[in-house]
This record gives structure tokens, C-alpha cells and sequence, in this order.
């Protein structure tokens, strides 16, 4: 029996004691490059509610065993993950979320139809499964006529027991503008939007060095334009396209919305053509490359200064991750090399005492207008990548422009929160709260119609 205790004594100690020293990281807003450290702490973040249960369990062994040491840690554990996961499912502030963007009573006007699957709340243990839609995989959506070079998505549908909403939510995947692919930790994001009647095109854009920064807009556009022609293919209302993505698919997207139909930003072969979107979405997508530039260090990691050593930026990958990877490491682009992944430099021409003009022009926050189509942002405040301050002065301009917008910043919440273990993930469920009913707003034509936008 005193065996047992000992054994029961010495796995809740070091269970609570790693769990303590991992909670660590949600006080840590890191800086890049620690790219190590970032994937942890998404991971910690993503299983706080195991986390929180862990502290519960290692608390009740040393209750039961007669440790105080081992129930103290065990009580701050379950403290500090259950406390993390309340503060990231609060809802935005009444500045920043829906009321402010629709006003009172925003969610009563939409038909109760297109709520039936939306959460039920912000705080869930585990997201509900979804009915299998019907995925077409590969759908080429645009070809270069000089090349042949094909742009491929994915077609997600709502199955044939599900009624069509008639919206259209194209999907942009994070980058860092050089590398991934479509069809990365989305599908159960992808499947629970589906469910709701909503069609879903993850589109596989081209990335450097293939193209440019305005190559990747374009890929954006032609997207727009093919759901457009293919729309009434899909069920999908041709008005009713929100174009949206994660990190530099949120970037673009942003850039895409707020360029419309601006023919600097427009192919010529899609000139005369409608590349509109009636809304947008932008998950922890950089706002102003200038700031961007300085808060990833790039003025540290790619650019030497006299009396200065530049240091390295992490650009390799250990042979096991390669063999664990697979095929995937070719399809993610990891084959060509990471040392350019995010390097604005060389995607921009250069840095931004030297071409200040190209940093403006690719920024989002440089073209809200009043045109501008409602906007949402959901930002980490621990975001290395993307500067949550930057993010804040976009949603500001938009409202000076009375352009709707709405933005909820997630407390200990780092770039990617979305995509690391989803089902479970407290941050991932609370954004997809606010993604659900923003897709649901717009769906509903006869909303829109009446112009449900609040000031």
C-alpha cells in the first residue's frame, strides 16, 4: 500500500509540476524567432481544459495521500488552465463586438433557421461532430494561358439534408507568403461551417518566390470571380461571397475586400468583371507590414548593421519532423527552404527605409475607405507575428470610416490559436463563435437589404 502511495505521490507531483511550469507560457508574450517555445505554448493553450483536470486530479491525490505540497500545486493548475479558459471564451467587449457593429438585438433578426447548428455557447468541452459534407477535392479554378500552371481549391457543400444558405465563404491558409497549403488543420472548422448550409472554397493561392505579393491578390480575385460564374452551380448567391484566412491568407483577404474592383489590384483579364466580396474575416491576418517588419525582428534577422551581428533566424528542420512529415513536407513547400518563410525584405524589395512606398501599399489599413465591406478581426494579444497594436489601429480607422467591423482580441492567445487541436481547443471554439454567426448575418439577403448596419 505504501508503494502505491509513493508511485500515485510521485506521478501527481510531476504531472502538476510540469503543468505548473507550462502555464508559465500564457503569462509570456514571446517575440520571434523561439519558434519552439511558440508551438508550445499554442499547445498549452489549446489543452487547458485537460490541463485543468489534470490539476484537479493531481490536487485530489494529494488530498487523499496526505501531501500538501503536491494538492497546492495541483489546486493552482486547475486554477490557472480553468481561469485561461474563461478568459478566452468571454465574449468581445460591447465597443468592439456585434452591438456595436449591428446594434441591439443584431442576432433576433436572423431567421432561427440559420442558427439550429451555430454553438450554443463559447465554453464547450468538445466541438459537435458534423453531418459529412460532400468535399470536392483539387477543383482548378483558374489556368495560365501562357503556362498551363493551374490554381487548384477545394469545394466544401452542405450534404444533400441540409439547406443551402446561398453564402459562399472563400478560405485563405496561412503562409508567411512562402509555404503550406490548402486543406491544413481547417477540416473541422470547414465542417462545422458546412453543416450550417454554407459553401466553403479553400483556395490554394500561389506563394513566393513563384509569384509576388500582387501575384498572390490576384489568385484571390480570381477566385472571387469563378465562385461568381460558378455560383449558381453551388447554391451560392453571387452577392453573398465573404472572402476570408488566417495569418497571411487573412492578409490577403483584407487586401482583396478593401481593392474591390481597383484595377492596380485587379488582373487585366478580369477587368469589367465583379471581384467584390460583401464582407470579410481576417484571423490574426497582419494589418501593416512596416509594423509587422519590426515586431518579427526582421530588422534584427535580415538586415546587418554596421557595429551590429545580425542574428540567425531559425530556418532549419530536424530529420525526424522530415520523415514524420512525409509527403507533406513537399506539398508545404518545406522542401524548397524556410529561410525566406515571412521575410517581407525579399517579397517586398527590399526593407522599409528602402521602399517605404511598397509596405504602404500592400498594408490593409492603407486602403479603408468608407466602401470598405464589414469587417471582422480576431487577434491574439500574444501574437508574435502580427502586432495586435496594429490590428487595433485598423478596426480604429474602419470606424472612423463607419465602415461596420467588429473585433474581439483573444487575452493569452498566440498566432495559429485556430488550428492546433480544434476539437477541444477553448480559443479555436470561441472564434469559431464569432465566425458562425458573422457568416449568418450575411447569409440572410433580406437583412442585409434593409440595412441592418447600426450607428
Amino acid at each position: 500500500m505504501d508503494l502505491v502511495k509513493a508511485i500515485l505521490q510521485i506521478l501527481a507531483a510531476l504531472a502538476g509540476y510540469l503543468a505548473a511550469l507550462a502555464s508559465l507560457l500564457l503569462f509570456t508574450r514571446l517575440r520571434w524567432p523561439y519558434p519552439a517555445w511558440f508551438f508550445l505554448k499554442l499547445y498549452v493553450s489549446s489543452l487547458s481544459p485537460v490541463l485543468a483536470l489534470v490539476g484537479l486530479l493531481a490536487g485530489a491525490i494529494g488530498l487523499a495521500t496526505g501531501s500538501n505540497f503536491i494538492s497546492w500545486i495541483g489546486i493552482y493548475v486547475a486554477l490557472i488552465f480553468w481561469a485561461h479558459r474563461i478568459r478566452v471564451t468571454r465574449p468581445p467587449s460591447i465597443s468592439t463586438g456585434f452591438e456595436q457593429a449591428f446594434g441591439p438585438g443584431w442576432e433576433q433578426r436572423i431567421p432561427s433557421g440559420q442558427k439550429e447548428r451555430w454553438l450554443s455557447r463559447r465554453t464547450l468541452w468538445v466541438l459537435p461532430a458534423a453531418p459529412e459534407p460532400l468535399l470536392e477535392q483539387d477543383v482548378v479554378f483558374f489556368a495560365f494561358p501562357d503556362t498551363g500552371r493551374q490554381l487548384l481549391c477545394d469545394v466544401w457543400q452542405p450534404p444533400d439534408n441540409i439547406t443551402p444558405s446561398g453564402l459562399a465563404f472563400l478560405y485563405l491558409h496561412g503562409s508567411a507568403w512562402y509555404l503550406l497549403d490548402k486543406d491544413l488543420g481547417t477540416r473541422p472548422f470547414f465542417r462545422h461551417l458546412v453543416a450550417q448550409g454554407h459553401v466553403v472554397m479553400d483556395i490554394a493561392y500561389r506563394l513566393a518566390p513563384e509569384t509576388d505579393m500582387l501575384g498572390m491578390i490576384h489568385d484571390v480575385k480570381r477566385a472571387i470571380a469563378w465562385m461568381k460564374e460558378q455560383a449558381a452551380s453551388y447554391n451560392v448567391d453571387p452577392d453573398r461571397i465573404v472572402v476570408g484566412g488566417g495569418s497571411a491568407g487573412g492578409h490577403l483577404a483584407l487586401m482583396a475586400a478593401y481593392t474591390g474592383n481597383d484595377p492596380k489590384f485587379t488582373p487585366e483579364a478580369l477587368a469589367g468583371k465583379d471581384t467584390s466580396v460583401c464582407a470579410v474575416l481576417s484571423l490574426y491576418g497582419p494589418t501593416d507590414l512596416e509594423a509587422c517588419y519590426y515586431h518579427t525582428n526582421q530588422h534584427l534577422t535580415t538586415c546587418a548593421e554596421l557595429g551590429r551581428p545580425q542574428k540567425e533566424a531559425p530556418c532549419g528542420m530536424p530529420p525526424w519532423m522530415i520523415k514524420r512529415m512525409g509527403d507533406d513536407y513537399h506539398r508545404l513547400g518545406f522542401d524548397k527552404g524556410i529561410e525566406d518563410a515571412g521575410a517581407l525584405a525579399p517579397l517586398l524589395g527590399g526593407h522599409p527605409d528602402e521602399r517605404p512606398e511598397a509596405y504602404a501599399l500592400f498594408s490593409p489599413i492603407t486602403h479603408v475607405h468608407p466602401g470598405c465591406p464589414p469587417t471582422l478581426l480576431i487577434h491574439g494579444e500574444h501574437d508574435l507575428i502580427a502586432p495586435v497594436e496594429a490590428a487595433r489601429r485598423l478596426f480604429a480607422r474602419l470606424q472612423g470610416k463607419e465602415v461596420p467591423a467588429m473585433m474581439h482580441l483573444l487575452p493569452q492567445t498566440d498566432h495559429a490559436f485556430d488550428l492546433i487541436i480544434p476539437g477541444i481547443s477553448p480559443s479555436a471554439h470561441s472564434a469559431i463563435y464569432d465566425v458562425e454567426r458573422w457568416l449568418g448575418i450575411f447569409a440572410e439577403k433580406e437583412i442585409r437589404e434593409k440595412d441592418l448596419w447600426y450607428s
